[in-house]
């Protein structure tokens, strides 16, 4: 990558409304236009069929509140999203079980020697099957999702972009393009930011200290323990996970493949990607799942392993 440093920096303008659904008529997406439609058409039928018995006046004072609810449905919005599809989505919700149990049967009642009612002699109902789109995950790493294909993740660094020169801004945006210009299939770029507790490191150091061969190393050990307990008080410390899914219903052929041109795609652009195999595919996800759990533990073997006993200095198996 040619690294000049008196390049100036690349600029590029990007609107502000680049999400923004195309207007078709009046500066009114096909959505909205539609959701007028129904309504208008609602109220031209409901007006045809009541006019011989139903004053003008009282029709139109009876027609304003259902207008009204079509144009809040048309143009509202909350929380970012169009107010049809967030109440669609609401309306699901409360309708969906709220207790999930992971089967892959239908879930039969308990015993009648099992206590199943609340406090209140209430009869709890039998929670539903907890259905994933994951269906499991392959020795080569990849997410089974069943008829929609396979899933590879792949773990990428971040980049210290700001520190750069902008002949390196300018090398690295290049880079980056480069690999969105190669795409052909839609890639899903998840940062996750998780919380860093140096607690353990500093009492790590500080135990070690006494064991170093000078007392000065011993006394800049110390120090620096009083650093990592300073820069956790004063600040939140956050570390930023990048992983990559390239998902693909054409074999795990293809998928593994487009997940190794990412890898070195993005080597152009100082990017350290990696293909996840299974076991930190799963933990991954675990991750994914549980935000504030713990983190998995290391050197635990997959699921489904054959786990062979280890052999002692004398031949004998512990």
């Amino acid at each position: 990558m040619a690294r000049r440093d008196n390049d100036p920096p690349m600029r590029a303008r990007v609107p502000a409304d680049v999400e923004r659904k195309d207007a078709l008529l009046f500066g009114c997406t096909f959505r909205q236009l539609t959701i007028l439609t129904v309504a208008g058409l609602l109220i031209y039928t409901a007006w045809m069929a009541l006019n011989p018995i139903v004053a003008p006046l009282a029709f139109l004072i009876g027609a304003i509140p259902v207008a009204g609810v079509a144009f809040v449905l048309a143009v509202g919005r909350h929380d970012g999203i169009d107010m049809d599809a967030w109440l669609w989505h609401a309306i699901r919700y409360r309708r969906a079980p709220r207790r999930l149990a992971p089967t892959t049967g239908p879930v039969t009642a308990a015993p009648a020697w099992v206590q199943t009612t609340t406090g209140r002699g209430d009869k709890l109902p039998l929670p539903a099957p907890l259905r994933l789109p994951a269906k499991g995950i392959t020795a080569d790493g990849l997410v089974d999702l069943g008829p929609d294909g396979t899933t590879a993740l792949v773990s990428a660094s971040t980049v210290a972009f700001g520190l750069r020169s902008a002949g390196e801004q300018n090398g690295l945006v290049a880079g980056f393009g480069r690999w969105l210009n190669s795409l052909d299939a839609p890639v899903q770029i998840v940062v996750r930011a998780q919380r860093v507790d140096l607690t353990t490191v500093a009492d790590r150091i500080h135990d070690l200290a006494p064991t170093l061969p000078h007392p000065a190393l011993e006394q800049a050990a110390l120090s620096h323990v009083a650093f990592l307990d300073d820069l956790a008080a004063q600040r939140e410390l956050l570390h930023r996970q990048v992983t990559l899914a390239f998902r693909d219903q054409r074999g795990a052929g293809h998928t593994l493949h487009r997940a190794w041109h990412a890898v070195r795609a993005l080597a152009a652009c100082e990017v350290t990607a990696t293909v996840l195999d299974s076991p930190n595919t799963a933990a991954t996800l675990a991750g994914c799942l549980d935000p504030t759990g713990p983190p998995p533990p290391v050197g635990v073997a997959p699921d489904g392993a054959v786990i062979h006993g280890a052999t002692g200095r004398e031949g004998e198996q512990w």
